[in-house]
């Protein structure tokens, strides 16, 4: 009985600090995973790519691998603990989402998912993923962007750590292809899409902590971001600071083309995240998770994120993008 009893004191101790744990010290990732998609052909979705009889031969164990890989880097940011929020990029459906959170080394977080199929003539999504035993959801919705053509919706969820207010923001703008000049105006129409949202919910809630993450296309210094959202570096007094930008100014990045860094993937959050009241960030500045097995090192010594697909070559890799984080303490 003395035995028995010691074993039951340890286990409440063990749940107590992970609850306080959980309370007190709260991870945020941001990940474009690089085309997310299942083995099933969807009619309603551009997937022809993505299928067993298609060139790129997606075969279910090549799913099932990069979901693994997926679930990897995801658990590897916080090894104490699951992050509490992840905000992905480039996913099909529910179904991976589903999929995905139900891998070995994501299960015991318990996921719940927030999610909407978006008009993207891609057939991609953006999703939130939140530990309901710390994140209150309040509720989600879809801001549809209109840049002329069928892109991404910016994906809204709320909710609340504690008794203080969240708002995440889950973003994949439209891309460079084409050109950065000639594009550029598709990402400030996004830009202005959710700087309105933003303003708008700001005037309701002075005080709401808001949390912006995703795949920008486009870098801290571009004007989408530091002119129309208004996303300053830290330290420059704006009303959205941009976690990324110290990083970006020191050469760093998420995304690699021929051979020079850029910062796409972007974390802004409220200013009042940066004082000392309730929940604050642990560090001024985002974190851009990388390990080597991660990455590609080709003939020259240059090092990239290790990709699943380049073109039909299957790589192997996890994702041509390494996701970013954030943590806050309380």
């Amino acid at each position: 009985m003395a035995k028995y009893g010691l074993v039951v004191a340890l286990v409440v101790l063990f749940v107590s600090c992970r609850t306080a744990k959980d309370a007190k010290r709260l991870t945020v990732v941001s990940y474009n995973v690089e085309n997310l998609f299942d083995t099933v052909d969807d009619p309603q979705t551009n997937d022809n790519e993505f299928l067993p009889t298609a060139k790129k031969k997606w075969t279910p164990e090549r799913y099932q691998k990069k979901l693994d890989d997926l679930a990897r880097v995801l658990a590897d940011i916080s090894p104490d603990d699951l992050p509490e929020i992840i905000g992905l990029a480039e996913v099909e459906n529910q179904q991976v989402l589903d999929d995905l959170v139900n891998t070995k080394a994501l299960a015991p977080g318990q996921y719940k998912i927030a999610h909407r199929e978006s008009p993207d003539k891609r057939g991609i999504d953006v999703a939130l993923l939140y530990r309901p035993a710390t994140f209150k959801l309040g509720g989600y919705q879809a801001i549809a962007v209109d840049p002329g053509f069928a892109t991404r919706d910016i994906l809204h969820v709320w909710g609340k750590f504690r008794n203080e207010s969240f708002h995440f923001f889950v973003n994949h703008w439209p891309s460079r292809i084409g050109g950065l000049g000639k594009t550029e105006a598709a990402r400030v129409i996004a830009a202005e899409t959710l700087k309105k949202k933003v303003d708008q919910l700001v005037a309701d809630d002075p005080d709401a902590c808001i949390v912006i993450m995703g795949d920008m296309n486009d870098e801290p210094f571009n004007k989408s971001l530091r002119l129309v959202l208004g996303a300053g570096s830290p330290g420059a007094g704006s009303d959205l600071v941009n976690l990324m930008a110290p990083l970006a100014e020191a050469g760093q990045g998420t995304y690699n083309y021929r051979g020079k860094w850029n910062m796409l993937d972007n974390l802004v959050v409220s200013s009042n995240l940066l004082d000392e009241k309730g929940y604050r960030l642990s560090s001024p500045a985002g974190v851009v998770f990388r390990e080597s097995w991660m990455e590609h090192t080709n003939a020259k010594g240059e090092v990239s994120p290790n990709r699943t697909y380049g073109g039909p070559n299957y790589y192997g890799g996890v994702s041509d993008h390494f996701p970013v984080y954030l943590t806050l303490e309380r």
